[in-house]
């Protein structure tokens, strides 16, 4: 059951620690966003128990991934365990993004879209794994998510830069080749075939979710005792935080940058998501058109300018963010309603600043 509606629009941005203590780690730079000297924060965490060790914290900074800013942050006994767990993080984001980017010609992906068609291809257990989950929220969702919305994305992207809308014809041609049930993948075979001919694979609304999520694994690997990864605003967090326990806290702000922080989530072993209108969209004339687009009609998601979904994974909150935002509030929300450790809090279009949540968001918000 949806709780009362609070005046208060929101966004999501991450809260880090100021540092006590800078260090200078070098590392290549590289096209990836590395550069030489980067910054690592350290900050010392005393522990309740001696028999303990002391932990330290540090601070990656902000480099460049997945066409936005990624921001990893880790909690490990020395500097050394810091370096190599934001390092491996930072690696595997990138090679994620090498496997699934839609804009990097020799990306694993558009192999796929260009020759799925014309036969089974064969791919990556990683990429086969995205695409089998992407499947699964298509059908949780009734196709409200479904990653074979390429061509309409495309057509958008084309046209918006002409500054005009699409044609109701070129819009019905780039329908006819969206529906996940023409994305046919076998596997035993790891492999991915496409039913109808011009068909286009978009993995912007859950790829960086399960980036993520294999970020947050590689961390744990290299001796992390806690960590976040952010990437554009998605996050996920695990075990101890700088504030010295199992709580990390996330800022949500006003999108329309009038105010600072409005609310402070906290989460502990946790990830968060928004989509929404304010961050990606494009103007044609005088109207704003967000770069969510409704399957079914294949037009711009309207109704919810913001959503932000909590949940245990952040490839369900990247994925569900986006279902919700083209759900709307009704099914959207009682979506969310439906599935277990899972909660979201939305701003409608058309109320004057004001986001409602689900019955168990309140658990999430700090008082």
């Amino acid at each position: 059951m949806i709780n009362k509606i609070f005046r208060m629009t929101v966004s999501i941005a991450i809260m880090i620690a100021v540092a006590l203590v800078i260090r200078h780690f070098s590392t290549s730079g590289n096209s990836n966003g590395q550069r030489e000297g980067y910054t690592i924060s350290l900050r010392t965490i005393e522990s309740a128990d001696p028999n303990q060790p002391q932990l330290q914290s540090g601070f990656g900074g902000s480099r460049l991934v997945m066409g936005t800013f990624a921001n990893i942050t880790a909690v490990a006994e020395d500097d050394e365990t810091i370096k190599a767990s934001i390092e491996a993080a930072f690696d595997k984001l990138v090679e994620i993004d090498e496997m699934m980017s839609d804009y990097k010609a020799d990306s694993e992906l558009l192999v796929v879209n260009r020759h799925a068609f014309a036969g089974p291809v064969e791919v990556s257990d990683e990429l086969f794994e995205v695409l089998k989950a992407s499947v699964y929220y298509s059908g949780k969702t009734q196709g409200a998510f479904d990653i074979t919305v390429g061509p309409v994305v495309e057509l958008w992207r084309r046209t918006a830069k002409d500054g005009k809308k699409p044609g109701e014809e070129e819009l019905a041609e780039a329908r006819a080749r969206v529906g996940y049930e023409k994305l046919i993948l076998d596997e035993e075979n790891k492999t991915v075939h496409f039913a109808v001919e011009g068909m286009k694979l978009d993995l912007g609304a859950i790829a960086k979710g399960y980036a993520i999520d294999r970020a947050i694994e590689e961390m744990k690997k290299a001796g992390a005792a806690g960590g976040l990864v952010d990437v554009g605003g998605d996050i996920c967090c695990f075990g101890v935080s700088p504030k010295f326990n199992n709580i990390w806290r996330v800022g949500l702000e006003d999108p329309s940058g009038e105010s600072s922080y409005l609310l402070v989530l906290t989460l502990s072993d946790a990830a968060i998501a928004t989509s929404g209108d304010y961050r990606r969209f494009v103007v044609v004339g005088d109207k704003r058109y967000s770069h969510i687009i409704d399957p079914a009609t294949t037009a711009s998601a309207i109704g919810l300018t913001s959503v932000t979904v909590i949940a245990a994974t952040a490839i369900d909150a990247d994925a569900l963010a986006t279902s919700v935002s083209v759900m709307g509030r009704v099914k959207g929300l009682g979506l969310i309603e439906s599935i277990d450790n899972t909660e979201a809090i939305v701003i409608p279009a058309d109320e004057k600043l004001e986001f409602v949540k689900t019955s168990g968001a309140d658990a999430y918000i700090r008082k």
